[in-house]
């Protein structure tokens, strides 16, 4: 679908909330539901195979949802269990749908379509339904939105929970009946279950209602309402402490651009007069959601490095809601004039531009897909194998044929038996020892990744240096394959070349 096709789809979603004077409510309800969650549809849809690339976190998601949930929950306790409710889930996708690229990424293109569907309601709650459409609408042409669409991650789903989570808040509002804290509470707890960042999200929503000055009832509520999901979600946190060095990768923020960004133009929009007055307004509601998550993670990362943009994708809401409220009010402004219409065409225009390149493989930090088929390219039957540092050998684990001809030096019990993602490797004594038995290895080295104090990584570098000369390398994305020979066997011989897939 070309720029000018999602644009016209775009207008004809818009059009008949802004030309009409007064919709009726039920109308204006259905469409501002299923515009966004169509739209989100299709640009999910859209490219979604990525040249069928998978990068390396969604090659975790694929692995480990293959095995058996014993084997998940056993793994977890080694190595992200944060995400084995994630991966419980995936585990009977797959058993329901197959365990193809589709079936892995598909669950997240339908939670960020539920999410869109979700920004539009509160939208319409809040401000209109004019103003809800064009939140759900800018919700799913939002560049993240769009690139976690599309990632067989977690991500997604929780962002969908925490919407949802976030209406039946300010629907509880007004109503103050129990089993609408009820709901509220458990997609709160569901949504930290499937990351536990999430539980930033309800610090936001707490910082709302003290904002919005409502009554103490309310307010005692939430407290009791919010102190069963932190009573609920304790333990996993407790237990995943101890995995905190899966985040030492972390260095700074990552991709801390995009939020600063997004947050300035999110309180630019909340400086207009956007929303009905109501027990919660728009802004109160918004700011915080796009605003504290990502701020408190900053903090946070003073002493520990721990922002990384997607943890917090659900601070999306609040800028979708800004600025389709924004719109909204210009359009009432100036509805005489262009002016209106332009700044629609704008925003759209500039969230619609980055579609392309998302739907890249070079989109991602890399790509393992191609990685596996340097290694099966380059590599000869029996060629010993290693990977640089042990913990990348998940760069070939997806196609178990990429590597079946060569020996992984190292490995002294495979992923899946050893309850890991990378396996247990031998001493370094012998995987020294190993090396010295081929002519030529193939290397796997993870692009960007830091020398190891470990003995087995710095057993493995030594002896490279000192007895093999390297012979070949293959730059793809995320890694460089490099093939090593040994000194001694000059029919080898000849200069080391260096290529590009």
């Amino acid at each position: 679908m070309s720029v000018a096709e999602r644009g016209s789809v775009v207008a004809r979603a818009v059009s008949p909330l802004v030309s009409a004077g007064r919709p009726s409510w039920r109308s204006a309800r259905a469409v501002v539901v299923i515009a966004p969650l169509s739209l989100t549809i299709v640009l999910g849809l859209w490219g979604i195979r990525r040249q069928n690339s998978l990068w390396g976190d969604e090659s975790v998601t694929y692995q480990l949802a293959h095995r058996d949930l014993a084997q998940i929950w056993h793994t977890a306790q080694h190595v992200d269990l944060v995400h084995v409710l994630y991966y419980a889930v995936m585990h009977e996708v797959f058993g329901l749908f197959g365990g193809g690229l589709l079936t892995l990424r598909l669950p997240s293109v339908l939670a960020m379509s539920f999410a869109a569907s979700g920004v539009g309601l509160l939208g319409l709650r809040l401000a209109g339904p004019r103003a809800g459409l064009l939140a759900g609408l800018v919700f799913a042409l939002l560049p993240q939105v769009q690139k976690y669409a599309q990632e067989g991650r977690s991500y997604a789903m929780v962002c969908a929970v925490v919407t949802w989570a976030t209406y039946a808040l300010v629907a509880a509002v007004p109503h103050r009946a129990r089993w609408r804290w009820g709901v509220y509470g458990s997609a709160m707890l569901l949504a930290c279950l499937l990351h536990e960042f999430a539980v930033l999200a309800l610090v936001a929503h707490g910082v709302t209602l003290v904002v919005s000055r409502v009554p103490r009832p309310v307010l005692r509520a939430w407290a009791v309402t919010a102190a069963g999901v932190a009573g609920g979600l304790l333990p996993l946190v407790i237990r995943s402490a101890g995995q905190a060095g899966q985040v030492s990768w972390i260095s700074g923020p990552v991709r801390l651009r995009y939020f600063l960004v997004v947050a300035v133009v999110g309180v630019v929009c909340a400086r207009a007069p956007l929303g009905r007055r109501g027990p919660v307004r728009l802004s109160v509601l918004a700011v915080p959601i796009l605003v504290l998550p990502g701020l408190l993670l900053l903090i946070v990362s003073l002493a520990k490095p721990l922002f990384v943009d997607r943890y917090v994708l659900y601070g999306n809401i609040g800028i979708a809601l800004l600025l389709g409220a924004w719109l909204d009010h210009s359009y009432r402004l100036w509805r005489s004039s262009r002016a209106a219409w332009i700044a629609v065409a704008a925003v759209l225009a500039a969230l619609v531009l980055p579609s392309l390149a998302l739907r890249t493989p070079q989109s991602r930090s890399n790509d393992v897909t191609a990685i596996g088929a340097a290694v099966r390219e380059e590599g000869r039957p029996g060629d010993g194998l290693l990977y640089l540092p042990g913990r990348q050998r998940i760069l070939t684990a997806a196609d178990s044929g990429d590597t079946c001809l060569l020996t992984d030096l190292a490995l002294a019990q495979d992923p899946v038996s050893s309850n890991t993602l990378a396996g247990v490797e031998l001493p370094a004594r012998v995987i020294a020892a190993r090396m010295l038995e081929f002519d030529r290895i193939v290397v796997v080295r993870a692009v960007g990744a830091q020398s190891s104090a470990d003995p087995r990584e710095e057993a493995k570098t030594s002896t490279l240096r000192r007895r093999f000369r390297e012979y070949g390398t293959t730059h793809v994305n995320g890694a460089r394959v490099i093939v090593y020979v040994r000194d001694r066997d000059p029919s080898l011989g000849g200069e080391a070349t260096t290529r590009k897939p």
